[in-house]
């Protein structure tokens, strides 16, 4: 099964370096606790995984409907659809 929503989002966003972390997190007063790093297809927002424990790219998803995200770390380029649940 193909999915349209990674088929649409392409393979890249506005890119900018977050030597910080999850921003969400950071603005939040967490420090550390992160995991790894996110960024929307769609909109361009840097947030933290669902290894993490505070999901914020997650709840990206859910409070924004954006279905595509892919991996923010250093020589991954792979895409996550939410919506259809697959990988791209």
């Amino acid at each position: 099964m193909s999915c349209q929503h990674l088929a649409e989002a392409g393979e890249t966003a506005p890119l900018t370096a977050y030597e910080d972390g999850c921003p969400q997190c950071v603005a939040g007063g967490f420090t550390h606790g992160w995991v790894h790093l996110r960024v929307c297809l769609e909109c361009g927002l840097v947030a933290c995984c669902d290894s993490s424990p505070r999901r914020h790219m997650s709840a990206h998803h859910e409070e924004s409907g954006h279905p595509v995200m892919r991996s923010y770390e250093p020589g991954e380029t792979w895409r996550w659809c939410f919506t259809d649940e697959q990988l791209g």
